[in-house]
C-alpha cells in the first residue's frame, strides 16, 4: 500500500504524524511511504532524514492525497485555505485515514468521509485495554501537556517552587494543587514534585489514590457515588449537586494554594466547571491557575483559550494543545503510537482489516460509506 504523510496545516501546529525513525516500521511489510516536503520541518525533522529512512518526498500535496491508500495525520482533516480545498476532498475514494477525529469535528467531516467511502480511524476512540497502551496517542499527548503545564505555572508564579535555604533564611516550597489524576494530572504531579513543590491532588475517583500517593502527593478525598467512571476508566459526567460538592472540597484548599493546575475532562462533553470566580478570589494574590481543559469549556470560570487573564492578582492561563510546544518528543511519541496502530490494524503487505478485532472495531468511525462506530452513529 501507499502511505501518505502530509504536512499539518492547522494554525500553529508544529508536529508531524510520523518521524523518520519510524518510516522503516511502515515499509517493512512492503508498503511505500510518501511524505510531503517540509512535513517535519517545524518539528526539526528535515526532508533528508525521511529520504535516508526510505520515504519518498512529494511536493504536490494534492498528488500525495490523491494516490495514498492510507493517510496518516496528526490533526483532523480541514480546509486547506491555500489550495481552496478540504483535505478530505483531495483523498481518493475508498482510501483510509488515521488521525484525530474528535466529536466536535464530526459535523464538518462526516458527509465527505461517507461520500468518498473513506475508512476512517479516530485515535480518540482507542479502547483502554492493555494491548492498546502502546498505541495510545491521547495518553502520550496528555503526558506532554501535564509536564509543560507545570513549567508554565512555575514561569508565571511570583515565587520559587522548591524549598530553599538562603542567606536570607529558609524559603518554604510552593503549594501546588492538581485537579484530575488522569495521565496529564499524574505527569503534572510528578513534574511539580521534581521542581520541589508541595503537591496535592483531587480526583473524585478513589481508584487513583494509590497512583497519586505513589508520586509523593497528598490525595484530597471526598465522598463519592460508585459510578464516577465509565467502564473504560474515564471520568463520567456528574450532576450539578455532585459538582457543587466537588467545588466545596476544592474551595477549602484554594486559600493555601500557590499554583492550581486543572486537567479534568469528560470525553465528548463540556469540561466540568470546578473553579468559580468566587472560588478564585479566595486564592492569594500572585497565585497562578493553568487550565488544560479550556478547549472544551474549561474547569475555571475565567479561563479563555490561549489567553492570560489577570483577576484581582490571580493569573489564569487557559492553554490549548500544549503538546505542540514540544514538537520533537510529541512527534516522536505520536509516531511510535500511530505506527504500532497501523501495523496492528493493517496486517501484512495487503493491509487486511479485521473488523471483529477489538482495536479495529473500537477506532473505526466510517467504512464503505457508512458510520460504523455505535457511539458516533448514535450521536451524529
Amino acid at each position: 500500500m501507499k502511505i501518505g504523510i502530509p504536512k499539518e496545516i492547522e494554525k500553529d501546529e508544529t508536529r508531524v504524524a510520523v518521524i523518520p525513525a519510524m518510516v522503516p516500521q511502515l515499509t517493512k511489510n512492503e508498503h511505500e511511504v510518501f511524505v510531503e516536503s517540509g512535513a517535519g520541518a517545524k518539528a526539526f525533522f528535515p526532508d533528508a532524514e525521511y529520504e535516508k529512512a526510505g520515504a519518498k518526498l512529494v511536493k504536490d500535496v494534492e498528488k500525495l492525497y490523491g494516490e495514498a491508500d492510507v493517510v496518516i495525520k496528526f490533526q483532523a482533516p480541514q480546509r486547506n485555505t491555500k489550495l481552496g480545498k478540504h483535505e478530505l476532498d483531495m483523498m481518493k475514494e475508498g482510501a483510509a485515514l488515521i488521525s484525530s477525529l474528535p466529536p466536535r469535528v464530526h459535523k464538518e467531516v462526516m458527509p465527505t468521509l461517507l461520500k468518498k467511502r473513506v475508512t476512517s480511524f479516530a485515535m480518540e476512540y482507542l479502547p483502554r485495554i492493555t494491548k492498546a497502551q502502546s498505541m495510545d496517542v491521547m495518553s502520550s499527548m496528555s503526558t506532554v501537556a501535564g509536564y509543560k503545564a507545570v513549567l508554565i505555572a512555575a514561569d508565571h508564579l511570583a515565587k520559587f517552587f522548591p524549598l530553599l535555604m538562603t542567606a536570607a533564611g529558609t524559603i518554604p516550597p510552593a503549594t501546588v494543587l492538581i485537579l484530575g489524576a488522569g495521565v496529564a494530572g499524574l505527569q503534572a504531579i510528578a513534574t511539580a514534585k521534581r521542581l520541589g513543590a508541595k503537591v496535592s491532588a483531587f480526583d473524585p475517583r478513589p481508584v487513583v489514590r494509590e497512583q497519586v500517593e505513589s508520586l509523593g502527593a497528598q490525595f484530597i478525598e471526598m465522598e463519592v457515588p460508585e459510578d464516577v467512571e465509565t467502564a473504560g476508566g474515564y471520568a463520567k459526567e456528574q450532576s450539578e449537586d455532585f459538582l457543587n460538592r466537588e467545588r466545596d472540597v476544592i474551595g477549602a484548599q484554594l486559600p493555601k494554594v500557590d499554583a492550581l493546575i486543572t486537567t479534568a475532562q469528560i470525553f465528548g462533553k463540556t469540561s466540568p466547571l470546578l473553579v468559580t470566580k468566587k472560588m478564585l478570589e479566595s486564592m492569594k494574590p500572585g497565585s497562578v491557575v493553568v487550565d488544560l481543559a479550556v478547549a472544551e469549556g474549561g474547569n475555571c470560570e475565567l479561563s479563555k483559550p490561549n489567553q492570560v487573564v489577570e483577576h484581582k492578582g490571580i493569573t489564569i492561563y487557559g492553554v490549548v494543545n500544549l503538546a505542540r510546544t514540544l514538537p520533537i518528543h510529541a512527534s516522536q511519541m505520536h509516531s511510535k503510537n500511530v505506527t504500532t496502530f497501523f501495523n496492528h490494524v493493517f496486517q501484512g503487505p495487503e493491509g487486511k482489516l479485521d473488523f471483529d478485532e477489538e482495536i479495529t472495531k473500537g477506532t473505526c468511525i466510517t467504512h464503505n460509506g457508512e458510520i460504523v462506530h455505535p457511539m458516533v452513529k448514535q450521536n451524529f
